[in-house]
């Protein structure tokens, strides 16, 4: 007994829990809707009703999820790759992260697929996929990590993108996974940087 008494529950990633919280109450409340909410408020495209909330759908459309498989899909990756980068980036990094992917991936598909609907979380889970790629990075080097993940999971997108018709933006996920790589590759370069000046 007094060994249970010896664990606690910590909460090691504020920013990736609360995300994960608010885009659950987002699902259920589209289900309460019956897609009503997630059209309106979590999700981008022309034909979305609400002009006026444009502005901010560029940024809210992450949280929204057509259905608990998507959510699912996301969510799984998302819970385990996030709160390990938190905890080496910190929470202000990786809310950056989040709101450049959602605000250039909701930019894009506004202009240029503007009759396309876009929602749900997994481009920030492919810029997560990206940016955990580049943990061992060196100065100088690229490492295979990298240039396999950029393979196997953008290559799959852009072939998908011209092969497949779906509901899932392909174009976010790349656009996730470039951020993730670009962010990833400065934060480390300014990383390495800092450690060579300290000795």
């Amino acid at each position: 007994m007094n060994s249970l008494r010896k664990f606690r529950i910590t909460n090691n990633a504020p920013t990736i829990v609360w995300f994960a919280v608010i885009s659950f109450a987002a699902l259920i409340l589209g289900y309460i809707t019956d897609g009503e909410s997630t059209i309106l408020m979590f999700s981008e495209g022309h034909n979305t009703p609400g002009s006026i909330l444009t502005g901010l759908r560029f940024f809210t459309h992450v949280l929204g999820h057509s259905d608990w498989n998507h959510y699912i899909s996301n969510m799984t990756l998302f819970l385990l790759l996030g709160p390990m980068l938190e905890e080496k980036y910190g929470r202000d990094k990786i809310l950056e992260i989040i709101v450049i992917t959602a605000l250039v991936s909701g930019l894009v598909n506004y202009f240029l697929f503007p009759y396309t609907i876009l929602c749900g979380a997994s481009g920030i889970v492919f810029a997560f996929v990206m940016l955990t790629s580049f943990t061992s990075f060196k100065e100088g080097e690229i490492p295979v990590t990298v240039i396999i993940v950029a393979v196997i999971w953008i290559g799959r997108e852009i072939v998908s993108g011209f092969t497949e018709i779906d509901s899932i933006s392909n174009l976010s996920h790349i656009i996730g996974g470039a951020v993730g790589a670009i962010i990833g590759y400065k934060v480390n370069i300014r990383r390495k940087a800092s450690n060579y000046g300290d000795k």
